[in-house]
């Protein structure tokens, strides 16, 4: 079986999602997903760069410049663990602005508060599920989840959520990896399958956690269908951008009124 082209068309079963390649009770994978953002959370920046060749830190910059954030704007990152783009927000939003930094996990929220706390910045910080966004309606310019909408039980309400709590004119992005080029595939999947959880194994100390980060990728909707999940959560003007030849994906939509 290609990994790479047929794993994330396999549909659970009702009231299971999908961890990885297995289907769990709904109410587990929340657990199961934590656990595995406690294991990694210290080790999480260096494993980016080792999962990634350091490709991370490009695609963030593009999204950051898509994002085009202006002094007094209001910003919510969600799933921002380390906080790498809510700082970037918070530098151009300045003194006016308002920049949220989320994450549903506690552990990778501490070490990106403490980062942020480093680089003299003092932004507030909630541990909040983003199926469940505590703002009102209508309060955000820009909202962005980089590398997090794949961990989620219900995507869907996720990009609901999303959509609720940004202004009219306001932009979501969403950054994650994605469908890669079929010429790609099996270099892809021999990386994926092998080297990363080497990787976990001998750098993170964890090899199981990187091999569901791994299978969560491929069980990620493909470019197509998230640009329709954002069409059905209410964002107009939706776009995607292939990142790396579609290693990764910056989908961006527009709530219109």
């Amino acid at each position: 079986m290609n990994r790479s082209t047929s794993s994330s068309d396999r549909a659970a079963a009702p009231g299971t999602t999908h961890f990885g390649f297995e289907s769990v009770a709904e109410s587990e994978k929340a657990r199961r997903v934590a656990d595995v953002f406690h294991s990694v959370a210290s080790r999480y920046d260096v494993m980016n760069d080792l999962m990634s060749g350091g490709l991370h830190r490009i695609w963030k910059a593009f999204t950051i410049s898509r994002a085009a954030i202006r002094p007094g704007m209001k910003v919510l990152d969600i799933a921002g663990g380390t906080g790498d783009l809510a700082r970037a927000f918070a530098k151009r939003a300045g003194d006016t602005g308002e920049v949220w930094l989320t994450d549903i996990n506690e552990s990778m929220l501490r070490v990106g508060r403490d980062r942020m706390t480093d680089a003299g910045l003092l932004l507030p910080t909630a541990v909040c599920d983003a199926e469940h966004l505590p703002f009102p309606d209508g309060h955000f310019d820009r909202v962005s989840v980089a590398f997090g909408l794949r961990n989620m039980t219900h995507k869907d309400r996720a990009l609901a959520e999303m959509a609720r709590v940004l202004k009219p004119g306001g932009k979501l992005l969403v950054l994650e990896f994605s469908r890669v080029a079929p010429p790609l595939a099996p270099v892809y999947d021999l990386y994926s399958f092998k080297v990363l959880p080497w990787l976990g194994k001998h750098v993170a100390k964890d090899e199981e956690s990187y091999r569901y980060l791994a299978e969560s990728i491929r069980m990620h909707p493909d470019q197509e269908t998230l640009s329709d999940m954002l069409r059905a959560a209410g964002l107009d003007r939706v776009q995607h951008f292939n990142l790396t030849a579609g290693v990764a994906a910056l989908h961006e939509g527009v709530k219109l009124s």
